[in-house]
């Protein structure tokens, strides 16, 4: 990589009032969840994402059980990007070890988890830091407020949170301005829209959409044979013998679409997104640099209001089959 990057001529987009590309990079199947991982590959995809435009880099402690961490501290401080340039989204609450997996957002241990981050990330500001998954014996006021401080101290520039409900966004928001809501929305899973996403837009919150090409189901090169490879699809009910032939069939109908439009079944997934309003940032997660490359192309692909329309009697939202709601991170413990 280089030194010299340009990312004027890229779309750029804000989430509250942190400024980022319009589509960030997911990078949690760097370390787990897809099968075995080659850190010289993830770095690598990572680069080709900074000198793409993308400019939002998204981990979490858990990812990797610190490993994700210290794989985007040295992608970053090895891509001849300046600091100033990326924006560093990570998480803290899902406990991820060999004997579980358990939540903690006690807000006296919150400062410590931001701590290792910080470590583990090279870097002594966390861009945009989010509460993972609500801790059921911590009101959510207690942890924003803790999360707060690391804002005032100069450690935190933007508060976001993840997979809340319509009502713990409200109580998140009246303890301090959260910047980002993180949930999964994609062509095949549109139910945030009925729900957390109209209260984000009340609420001024921007929304970052995980999974946005369907676990892959919308990447359009998807081997079926290899699906229960991955525990994050073997588990979820849209990859499950007669949901995912329908699925595919959706996929096929999408590909057809794609290629009237001159665009890959990814950039189609993708623009689609982007146009749902200026407050959307997709992060789509690859190991392959050549697929991150044709993923940031997207921020480049328009749809019209006619594509739209076209494209949701191509691709209907009602014959997605599978309820991803009965398929949630299996907490085995606290903390």
């Amino acid at each position: 990589m280089t030194s010299e990057h340009n990312f004027a001529d890229m779309a750029v987009r804000h989430l509250g009032g942190l400024k980022t590309s319009a589509l960030g990079f997911g990078c949690m199947g760097l370390s787990q969840g897809y099968g075995p991982v080659d850190d010289a590959e993830s770095v690598a995809a990572i680069h080709a994402a900074l000198d793409s435009g993308i400019t939002m880099l998204d981990t979490a402690m858990s990812y990797g059980q610190g490993h994700n961490e210290e794989l985007v501290g040295r992608a970053v401080a090895s891509s001849g990007v300046p600091r100033e340039q990326i924006q560093i989204a990570t998480k803290f609450g899902i406990m991820r070890r060999d004997d579980g997996v358990g939540l903690d957002a006690h807000p006296d241990r919150i400062a410590t988890y931001c701590e290792d981050s910080l470590r583990r990330l090279g870097t002594d500001t966390i861009d945009l830091y989010y509460l993972h998954r609500v801790d059921p014996q911590v009101p959510i006021e207690d942890s924003i407020g803790a999360m707060s401080d690391l804002v005032a101290q100069g450690k935190v520039r933007y508060i976001g949170v993840s997979e809340v409900t319509p009502d713990e966004l409200r109580r998140a928001v009246g303890v301090y301005p959260i910047a980002a809501v993180q949930l999964e929305w994609s062509l095949m899973w549109c139910e945030p829209e009925h729900s957390i996403i109209p209260v984000a837009r009340e609420l001024g919150v921007g929304v970052v959409p995980y999974s946005p090409l369907g676990r892959g189901l919308l990447g359009g090169r998807l081997d079926t044979t290899a699906v229960f490879e991955s525990p994050f699809r073997a588990n979820d009910p849209r990859f499950v013998d007669a949901n995912l032939s329908a699925n595919m069939q959706q996929v096929d109908a999408l590909t057809t679409f794609a290629e009237s439009r001159g665009m890959t079944v990814s950039q189609v997934a993708l623009a689609w997104l982007l146009a749902q309003g200026d407050d959307v940032v997709p992060i789509p997660g690859t190991r392959k640099p050549e697929r991150v490359r044709e993923n940031a192309e997207a921020m480049r692909c328009q749809l019209s209001a006619d594509d739209l329309v076209a494209l949701e009697k191509a691709v209907p939202e009602s014959e997605w089959v599978g309820d991803r709601r009965s398929f949630a991170v299996p907490v085995t413990k606290r903390g």
